[in-house]
């Protein structure tokens, strides 16, 4: 027998199923213990869903679902220990809901869902259990695909959602959602056409939890603005930041002031250089290295302390010099890595030991030295909007290409790299997520002073895009975004990935064009459903695919 099932992510193993390990390092019984939080998380929400029906909400439950699917998602967290923890949890909050329910007049007893009753505390239990609760529980291959495709974007979602909520940014009406749509995901009565409903409406509430996100960084960070990053380095001794949280990273920001320790980003804690409120602080260098899947090399030459904020974890090889200076915080979690603690009573994290540690480490050594651009996000692009639209007039900008996206390991992504280096020169690239990484320190110039690469931020940033895109709509006289000199070509990894496509496609954005690979996840007929609604396909060549799109 299979020893687990996973598919949820671009490199999964034949681009079929991960089986025996995960291609990200997880193995079977990680991977079978977060299946089983998912299907408690499901019997959670089997209780929650029906309280809101009494004007009760349960702040911890809804809190609870968030990390729980973030947990889960690729390369955040390793460590078993924590989701045996997290299912014992579910327990806790599952019964206390169902208690209320039925304090509060309703019927907890017509529940029938399994993961709404199912009880086993140990971890042989749990085990046992897992195995049988997994993707592979649902037979029709087509139900299969449309109800993952939802979890996928819930869980991509849930990413967003818990970083404005450290900033005390929250929407309820989007917890209640993501339990209407677990609850969903267990009912066999529903048909296809309501199941591929739910997709598209998962993405409408990916576009409010981007806003939110979106609201949460500039009103507590002040507005991206157009950044020369360096990618130097300085002769102190350094941390090292990875992921996507900016309020742990303004925490440790303050704890280290006047210590000595440099702190620098990695990877998607790139665009965190291009906040005015990140720049008032000397010690705060720029960027070291390039994107997640680097790390290995990029973490051995650092030399200092590495804080994982969020995900894109790859476990470190035996010989690594590096494993007893990471540090992981959050969602995230690997056993051997040292743990930073959650907040607790509104005090901010304790990082005296991260910082203690980095003071005895060497200085990073340099890699490369230079700039590269960041802060482009809407409201600075839409600062330019004259200066674009009359290049558009001229013929000096005859195309934008969303180029957006995750990065990955596989040799296919270099397609990337060379599409972006063979574009006409009046072509710009909008750009997120650290898919950048394979283009954004190219000598690709400027036409009429604007960058030709114009970096939005973050993955979850995407949302930048659009509002850029639906502000040249409206600048324009047109009547739909799909009228704009517009071609997708986004590369996509992991689930952050899929509710940024699923918030495209409920926008009505067509022809996105997702490589390397289609998801193993989309059943052939649901890939004709969204090839015919929507006209997505994969990707050629990149001369095929230039010529494609200026056509």
């Amino acid at each position: 027998m299979d020893k687990m099932f996973c598919y949820q992510c671009q490199e999964t193993a034949k681009n079929e199923g991960c089986k025996v390990m995960g291609v990200c390092g997880k193995t079977a019984d990680v991977a079978n213990l977060q299946d089983l939080l998912i299907f408690m998380c499901k019997g959670l929400s089997h209780y929650t869903l029906p309280l809101r029906k009494f004007g009760i909400e349960l702040p911890e439950a809804d809190r609870f679902i968030v990390d729980s699917l973030f947990m889960t998602i690729t390369n955040a967290n390793f460590d078993r220990k924590r989701f045996v923890a997290r299912v014992r949890k579910a327990y806790e909050l599952r019964d206390a809901a169902k208690e209320q329910l039925l304090k509060a007049g309703g019927s907890p007893d017509d529940i029938t869902f399994d993961g709404a009753l199912w009880q086993g505390q140990t971890e042989e239990e749990m085990e046992a259990k897992a195995v049988s609760v997994g993707v592979l529980a649902t037979q029709d291959v087509d139900v299969r695909s449309l109800r993952e495709l939802t979890i996928y974007g819930l869980k991509g979602m849930a990413a967003y959602l818990e970083h404005a909520y450290n900033m005390g940014y929250e929407d309820n009406a989007i917890y209640a959602f993501m339990q209407k749509a677990l609850v969903m995901t267990t009912d066999d009565t529903l048909s296809a056409d309501e199941l591929t409903a739910l997709v598209l409406e998962t993405g409408e509430y990916g576009v409010q939890a981007m806003a939110q996100l979106d609201k949460a960084h500039n009103e507590t960070y002040g507005v991206p603005e157009m950044t020369q990053v360096n990618i130097g380095v300085r002769n102190n001794p350094g941390i090292l930041v990875s992921g996507h949280d900016l309020k742990d990273l303004e925490e440790l920001l303050q704890q280290t002031e006047g210590t000595g320790v440099d702190v620098y980003t990695h990877s998607e804690m790139l665009p965190a250089n291009s906040y005015p409120f990140f720049k008032k602080y000397s010690h705060f260098v720029g960027n070291y290295g390039s994107s997640w899947w680097h790390q290995v090399e990029d973490f051995e030459n650092f030399n200092g302390v590495v804080l994982f904020t969020t995900n894109c974890i790859v476990p470190p090889r035996r010989n690594a010099t590096y494993t007893d200076r990471v540090y992981t915080t959050g969602s995230t979690g690997f056993d051997g890595f040292k743990h930073i603690k959650d907040r607790k009573d509104g005090q901010p994290k304790d990082f005296s030991a991260l910082i203690e540690h980095a003071k005895k480490c060497a200085p990073p050594k340099e890699m490369e030295t230079g700039t590269i651009i960041g802060g482009c996000a809407h409201r600075q692009v839409i600062a330019w909007s004259d200066k674009i639209i009359a290049a558009m007039k001229s013929g000096a900008i005859r195309k934008f290409v969303v180029m957006s996206g995750c990065d990955g390991r596989m040799n296919s992504r270099s397609y990337y790299t060379e599409f972006a280096e063979k574009l006409p020169k009046d072509v710009i690239i909008l750009t997120s997520g650290c898919a950048k990484y394979r283009f954004n320190k190219l000598p690709l110039g400027t036409i009429d002073g604007i960058p030709r690469v114009l970096d939005a931020g973050q993955c979850n940033d995407s949302y930048s895009l659009v509002k850029i895109a639906l502000a040249l709509v409206d600048a324009l006289g047109l009547k739909s975004i799909n009228e704009l000199p517009i071609y997708y070509n986004i590369a996509w990894y992991e689930q952050k990935a899929v509710i940024v496509l699923l918030a495209l496609l409920s926008l009505g954005v067509k022809n996105i064009h997702l490589g390397p690979t289609l998801p193993a996840f989309l059943s052939p007929n649901v890939a004709n459903v969204l090839v015919n609604m929507f006209g997505i396909a994969g990707i050629g060549t990149v001369d095929e695919d230039i010529k494609a799109m200026l056509a």
